[in-house]
């Protein structure tokens, strides 16, 4: 969830909703995007 709040800016709040599954495919989007950013290489 921290990467969620990190890249997304989303708060506890935002992310109490999301269900086990929803939650961990926002987190496989964040680090993609993180690592976008930041350029790392897969």
């Amino acid at each position: 969830m921290a990467d969620l709040a990190m890249v997304f800016h989303w708060a506890p709040a935002d992310m109490d909703p999301l269900g086990l599954a929803e939650l961990m495919e926002w987190r496989e989007r964040a680090r993609k995007r993180a690592d976008t950013k930041h350029g790392a290489r897969s």
